[in-house]
């Protein structure tokens, strides 16, 4: 089962570069309760995307001397995720944990001096900007049954908030509210193999912000974070050589953000996915010496299709990375990185332009993740 440190380390790096559907940075693992004895953790990622379009129409009718051809330039923000789990073992059937992470978030910046083409014309979303911040904290308990069978659950607090500024003179102030949902889940194991197969739910929670668009109060907006689904498994397939992996889906369809006025404005919402999403993630690990291991993974998301909006113009993912564990008495060090092929995708223009009008391609993009662990068993 010694392995399965490097299995629990390498997806979580591998989770610290998720961009699935845009805003998710987190998988909202609950296996930090299958780690043996108590135990410590701490992590950092910093994930670098390289994400920009080409616009599809004239958009002089929005912002003048904009034309078609017209670049958005890098139009997404680098940024870092940290989080921290703790696991205590009461004794030998019953384990607590505490994590501390930060599950969705998006940092959007269209600049305004970039895209000029043909004399000084731009792409028509410039100066667009975007951010949405959350922390969770989990508390959590498991029961093992015997050997073999567990279950575990627990509750989540999300504080979430956010701001939106867009070229046409529009702003939404979200203020960070506080909500509340639960974690229930159940593993089967088999240690003499180290096999671990666990199905883990999260449940939705629900926001009511009392926003401001314009700078005046609005008609409060409601957000629903979706629920998911992960299953996790590993096992042991050879001498000191460890299968695995994760599918997760996620209920993205759920996430809406429609402000009144702007909805009111423009007929549509501000950000709405056509599709939820199913993540799948499979890698392999091996113990080279007592103290080194090393991990290969790659993921999969498959695309929603349709329209995505301008402030998440990307569509699915592909990635592939890595992971190497040095282990030195009660201290665990991991360090990873992830290369991760973001989907293409479409636009929609945004009014006069009717609904159904492609606005731009965003093709060929990309982002980098690294990241670092660093446990403790006392």
């Amino acid at each position: 089962m010694k392995l399965a440190v490097l299995a629990s380390s390498a997806i979580s790096l591998c989770a610290g570069g998720a961009f699935a559907a845009g805003v998710e940075r987190t998988t909202q693992s609950a296996m930090i309760l299958y780690e043996t004895g108590n135990y410590v953790e701490l992590n950092f990622s910093n994930v670098s995307p390289h994400v920009s379009g080409t616009q599809s129409v004239n958009a002089s009718a929005v912002l003048p001397g904009s034309v078609p051809g017209a670049n958005s330039g890098g139009m997404t923000e680098d940024y870092t995720n940290l989080s921290f789990g703790m696991k205590y073992a009461v004794n030998d059937m019953v384990d607590l944990a505490l994590i501390i992470d930060q599950p969705i978030g998006a940092d959007i910046f269209y600049r305004p001096d970039t895209g000029y083409l043909y004399g000084g014309s731009a792409f028509a979303f410039g100066g667009s900007t975007a951010s949405l911040d959350s922390t969770a904290v989990t508390a959590l308990a498991k029961y093992r049954f015997n050997h073999n069978f567990s279950v575990f659950g627990g509750l989540r607090a999300l504080r979430t908030g956010g701001d939106v500024k867009l070229f046409q003179g529009y702003t939404l102030n979200v203020p960070k509210e506080t909500d509340y949902g639960y974690v229930v889940g159940a593993a089967y194991e088999k240690p003499e193999i180290a096999l671990r197969v666990a199905l883990t739910y999260n449940s939705a929670i629900k926001h009511t912000f009392p926003i401001k668009e314009n700078g005046a109060v609005s008609i409060p907006m409601d957000v629903e974070i979706p629920q998911s689904v992960n299953l996790e498994f590993q096992s042991g397939v050879a001498k000191d050589t460890l299968l695995f992996g994760s599918v997760r889906y996620v209920d993205w369809t759920e996430f809406n953000l429609a402000p009144v006025g702007y909805v009111a404005t423009t007929g549509r919402p501000l950000v709405k996915y056509n599709d939820d999403t199913v993540t799948w993630t499979l890698g392999i690990g091996r113990r080279f010496t007592p103290n080194w291991s090393g991990a290969v993974f790659a993921s999969y998301e498959d695309s929603m299709g349709g329209f995505s909006g301008n402030l998440g113009p990307t569509d699915g993912q592909k990635s592939i990375g890595f992971a190497v564990t040095y282990e030195q008495d009660a201290f665990e060090i991991t360090a990873g990185a992830r290369y991760i092929d973001l989907g293409d995708t479409t636009t929609e223009a945004p009014l006069p332009f009717p609904a159904g009008t492609q606005f731009s391609s965003f093709r060929d993009n990309h982002a980098v993740a690294y990241g670092f662990k660093v446990a403790y068993k006392f």
